[in-house]
């Protein structure tokens, strides 16, 4: 007898195990292009500050079985859509066609090798802080040529890297752009990057523990061990040994190591002379706040990577009132951002002035931080004790944190008073929340919208 195929047999390819078996059909179709413009149109309006430039780089491969598959370039890109763009896109796609889809990235050519933190967990980085993206200037010249060179020659060009300065002045945004141009050439490299704090807090968990074999094989096997905050080694007799012995094994393997620090190694408290001696075999370079014209870069170069225009009157008036450093730009951007959505889009030097004029006197009206603690408690409906006690729970833990990003942009407290307000948590938490605050204000309008409406009755 002659077996025939069926004609779903024929379109999917597919051999026939038995006449009983269910043969499973896959379709896939090419997504129309005027589709997929109209979903970036939606995410573009919707969820402006999510907007990246790049996005117009993605492409859509297939509609597969009910999920648009959409390529990007770099594993940074691809950390950010998971992340961040899933859901907008997904309910952009399903208003374009009616249609129950999803939305699903996707990277070509993987890194095999890859960025960790803690616990070899992989860490996302972001590709806002690639070398495209950062602003050079007088402040920075230096560090970031000396970035570059790493990021193209680890282990060659400068070694170790010892980068300081300010808090927001670039430094995450330089380590992260090394990582990311250390694994498009080499994409085997294996790359530890974490704060120092947390290097000391393994280093004491592996003492106590007694595993400290599997520690030190974690740290000095590695291609590039980038470490940020490395001034909180000052005073730690013992994690400094173990650091020095670390940076010792890496640095004549010819290994890459990056350091950063709100100082430079000479004027870091309590260190050993033999680590501050080391730390000055490669590069110290500083970065300093930026000068006005680097401020004006700045802003123009954020605010076309979200594809915004801001006119140039509305630049100089930020870069003038805005002079800390490039994280505060970059929130004014937001800032202006939302609320130019109330007007259309329409951004102007009159609402830049009602945006950031208030800003611009906080601290002549010396505002305390029970103001804050008032006008918080008010809005999110919860008791100052929630705020000062341990309960974590995100109902209580995010006012607590929006409390401790405004205590430190509005007032000229420490982070460690900040944390005294707080139950007596350290600076590290309080350092957590101001980054944390500050990066949802960024990637949610809904987040900048509440901050910005607290900050208002507490200027106001």
């Amino acid at each position: 007898m002659t077996m025939t195929h069926s004609p779903l047999t024929r379109e999917t390819g597919l051999s026939v195990r038995s006449l009983s078996t269910p043969v499973r059909r896959t379709t896939e179709t090419l997504l129309d292009p005027a589709v997929w413009q109209q979903i970036m149109q939606t995410v573009r309006v919707n969820h402006p500050s999510l907007h990246r430039v790049w996005f117009d780089q993605m492409t859509p491969r297939q509609l597969t079985n009910g999920v648009i598959q959409v390529t990007v370039s770099t594993m940074a890109q691809l950390n950010f859509c998971q992340g961040q763009c899933q859901q907008p896109f997904t309910a952009a796609a399903q208003a374009a066609t009616g249609r129950l889809l999803a939305v699903s990235f996707h990277c070509e050519n993987l890194p095999r090798g890859g960025v960790f933190n803690e616990g070899d967990q992989p860490l996302l980085l972001n590709p806002d802080y690639a070398f495209e993206q950062f602003v050079t200037g007088p402040c920075n010249r230096l560090a970031h040529a000396a970035s570059v060179a790493v990021g193209e020659q680890p282990g060659k060009a400068y070694n170790p890297l010892f980068v300081h300065g300010g808090v927001g002045l670039g430094k995450t945004h330089l380590l992260q752009a090394i990582c990311q141009k250390v694994l498009e050439r080499q994409p085997d490299a294996r790359i530890l990057y974490l704060s120092c704090d947390t290097f000391i807090n393994q280093f004491i968990t592996s003492i106590e523990n007694g595993d400290m074999n599997q520690f030190r094989h974690r740290y000095r096997h590695v291609d590039v061990l980038v470490i940020d905050d490395i001034h909180f080694l000052a005073g730690r007799d013992r994690t400094q040994e173990e650091f020095f012995h670390t940076f010792n094994t890496l640095y004549h393997a010819h290994k890459q190591i990056i350091l950063s620090a709100d100082c430079p190694p000479s004027e870091i408290p309590e260190l050993e002379e033999r680590l501050v001696s080391r730390f000055n075999w490669g590069l110290v370079a500083r970065i300093e706040k930026p000068c006005y014209e680097t401020r004006v870069a700045i802003l123009q170069k954020k605010a076309r990577m979200r594809g915004l225009t801001l006119p140039e009157d509305v630049v100089c008036y930020i870069a003038g009132k805005v002079e800390n450093n490039t994280r505060e730009l970059e929130g004014a951007i937001t800032k202006l951002q939302g609320m130019g959505l109330l007007q259309n889009g329409q951004i102007d030097l009159e609402l830049a002035k009602s945006a950031f004029g208030e800003t611009a006197t906080a601290d002549q009206k010396r505002i305390t931080i029970q103001q804050i603690f008032d006008a918080v408690t008010k809005y999110y409906g919860v008791r100052l004790s929630d705020l000062q006690g341990k309960r974590r729970h995100k109902s209580i833990a995010f006012p607590r944190q929006v409390c401790m990003f405004l205590a430190r942009r509005h007032t000229r407290y420490s982070l460690e008073e900040i944390g005294g307000y707080f139950g007596g948590r350290d600076h590290t938490t309080v350092l957590h929340a101001v980054r944390t605050v500050d990066g949802d204000m960024k990637d949610d309008p809904e987040v900048a919208k509440q901050v910005t409406h607290i900050e208002t009755q507490v200027t106001g």
